[in-house]
């Protein structure tokens, strides 16, 4: 699981200039926030638990999910809202609103006390039993920061049912879009009651 985590850094490495091939205007950027604000607040800190905060996430995650939800069912990550809202933005309007919600400074979260035991066995150990890698050291950071020249999202402080909702997808097979099958690899290892754990004990990391 370490080599195949090395050889998708460096993947994604050698490829980060096509993703920020266009300059991000932020001033542009905020003002086409308004478009997204009804779910995830202009500076992209949603409430709802379902909808995912976007604010501080690396700019290159953000791009190529964007670019992955314009694709509608042609994508590997259809969703009709998500669709239905950026299907007619260009690949500048896509960077500028990434460049914007990264540059926003992320709220905190808080993790159900009764998940922080298993969470945080499997985000910092892993399940050797079972082949599930430690979160942190593979992919996501000591503190859920992510990885900004990978592209790998942050998780600290991110919404509980969001997490838990796309580890259910990437163990579906729902959710297609990572490099190499690799968080599908990893959730389909996942028994509900790990995911649920995770999920959770994240929501708290700062």
């Amino acid at each position: 699981m370490r080599s195949k985590v090395f050889w998708i850094s460096l993947y994604l490495l050698m490829d980060v200039a096509l993703a920020t091939e266009l300059i991000p205007n932020l001033t542009h950027g905020g003002e086409k926030s308004k478009i997204c604000a009804a779910c995830h607040n202009t500076d992209g800190n949603s409430v709802v638990p379902a909808w995912p905060k976007i604010a501080g996430q690396p700019e290159r995650y953000l791009i190529e999910q964007l670019k992955e939800y314009r694709k509608g069912d042609k994508g590997s990550r259809f969703n009709p809202v998500m669709y239905g809202i950026i299907q007619a933005l260009s690949d500048q309007d896509i960077v500028d609103l990434a460049g914007y919600f990264s540059s926003q400074k992320p709220t905190p979260g808080t993790a159900k006390a009764e998940a922080v035991l298993l969470g945080e066995k499997i985000y910092r150990g892993g399940n050797p039993k079972t082949g599930v890698p430690a979160c942190g050291s593979s992919c996501h950071g000591a503190k859920g920061e992510g990885n900004v020249p990978a592209g790998f999202p942050s998780l600290q402080g991110q919404q509980s049912d969001y997490i838990i909702e796309q580890l259910k997808a990437f163990k579906s097979g729902v959710r297609a879009n990572d490099p190499n099958a690799i968080m599908r690899d990893i959730a389909k290892r996942m028994t509900e009651e790990e995911i649920q754990a995770v999920g959770h004990y994240v929501s708290g990391l700062h």
